[in-house]
């Protein structure tokens, strides 16, 4: 324990109370989205909502390395979270007829699929997240914030439609990139046996 997290003990609990409460926003991002989708202050409220929420990714993962607070709890629910919250907003978004839902179906199934291999592949060994799989995530974020948004503006438009293309791109790539390092991972640990 460091020196810091003695001072502060509350601290420890602060990263799964982050995670819980990013579960919590989920339906409350949904409630201000539906509410009044052509409304500029339910969009408003849904983007804020979900910013707050994706916020509460970065920071609880950050503090949990920090002071060394990776629970169990944390491991299982921190993704699961992180799924329901994206996901929703992009199921939400094709919902209403504003995100196709070919992007949305790739997306989700690249998600859901190289979170199930990173649990299959636990008998050969962790796969860590990637750095590329961070900045994914970060652009994905941006993008539906755009689109949550739905500012009319034609600069406003073009600038998420060109993030949203650059999530993509970069879902569908490091989806890629974690397979070929699932595939190499259980070469070498067949090869060792």
């Amino acid at each position: 324990m460091t020196e810091q997290l003695q001072a502060k003990p509350w601290l420890r609990h602060v990263p799964n109370a982050l995670t819980v409460l990013r579960l919590i926003l989920v339906p409350i991002f949904l409630v201000f989205l539906f509410a009044h989708p052509d409304l500029w202050e339910w969009r408003l409220a849904s983007a804020l909502a979900f910013s707050v929420a994706i916020a509460t990714d970065f920071a609880d993962g950050r503090i949990a390395r920090k002071y060394d607070l990776v629970s169990d709890f944390g491991k299982l629910w921190d993704p699961i979270a992180d799924k329901a919250l994206t996901g929703a907003a992009f199921v939400a978004l094709s919902i209403l007829d504003e995100l196709p839902w070919w992007v949305t179906i790739i997306i989700l199934v690249r998600e859901w699929g190289i979170t199930w291999m990173r649990v299959v592949m636990l008998k050969y060994g962790v796969m860590a997240a990637a750095a590329g799989g961070k900045v994914k995530t970060f652009l994905q974020s941006i993008a539906l914030i755009l689109y949550l948004l739905n500012i009319d503006s034609v600069f406003m438009m073009w600038l998420g439609y060109l993030t949203m293309g650059a999530a993509f791109v970069l879902t569908v790539v490091t989806g890629l990139l974690y397979i070929r390092d699932a595939l190499r991972l259980r070469a070498a640990q067949q090869a060792d046996a």
